[in-house]
């Protein structure tokens, strides 16, 4: 047992507590990553998107990873954009008008999506025009995503935003492992108060994100049975 542990005996305790919420971040982190990559193929096979699909870096920081989602998650958000510019620019104003009021019948704005898909891809399935209008019309790009980025952002430049992914207990250890007495004590308080607040305001955003790509993959799935 540490010199510090001896001293403040809660220490072990709230080393125990950054841990717990370190895991629950990376399983957070995790369940993301793979929402991102069941829409990025999506987009990619139905309406023509060549993002590359992402992966943890278990050698890598918290940090290097919520910048990996940042930049798949802006890369959306740009596709999700030039589809809505497509739209525009292509459709009357009253047709382009129509896609977003929601007392349009959905048939009709998705046989009015895939007009535009049709010259923009040649050929368009009723499943792209479906997806787009999913996306244009949801809160999907200006809150759900935009929400996260900010979130992962945060937690990036949190206090443990330098700490690798795969490092759980003994990572800990060796940040911790200089800093001894009071000083340890307060670090550490002020690392699982700090963490406990963005883990929550995270995991709130991360479900919300998942069950809107849910919402889109399960519907194309219905479409392509």
């Amino acid at each position: 047992m540490a010199l510090s542990d001896l001293l403040y005996p809660d220490n072990p305790k709230r080393k125990q507590e950054l841990i717990n919420l370190h895991q629950e971040l990376l399983e957070c982190m995790s369940a993301n990553f793979h929402a991102t990559n069941e829409l990025v193929g999506v987009l990619n096979k139905h309406l023509g998107c060549t993002i590359t699909p992402i992966e943890m870096k278990e050698s890598s920081t918290v940090k290097e990873n919520c910048e990996i989602m940042i930049q798949v998650m802006s890369e959306i958000q740009h596709q999700v954009q030039k589809i809505d510019s497509d739209m525009k620019e292509k459709l009357e104003p009253v047709l382009y008008q129509k896609l977003y009021d929601i007392k349009e019948p959905e048939l009709e704005k998705i046989a009015i999506a895939q007009r535009v898909f049709s010259i923009i891809l040649g050929e368009a399935t009723s499943t792209a025009a479906m997806v787009a209008i999913k996306l244009l019309g949801s809160n999907f790009l200006t809150l759900t995503v935009s929400k996260l980025i900010g979130l992962l952002a945060a937690i990036g430049a949190s206090v443990l935003g330098g700490v690798s992914i795969t490092i759980i207990g003994l990572g800990l250890e060796m940040i911790l492992h200089a800093i001894l007495g009071a000083v340890e004590r307060s670090q550490l308080l002020t690392a699982v108060r700090s963490y406990e607040k963005h883990l929550a305001e995270f995991k709130a955003a991360s479900e919300k994100y998942q069950r809107a790509i849910h919402e889109v993959t399960s519907l194309v799935r219905q479409q392509v049975q």
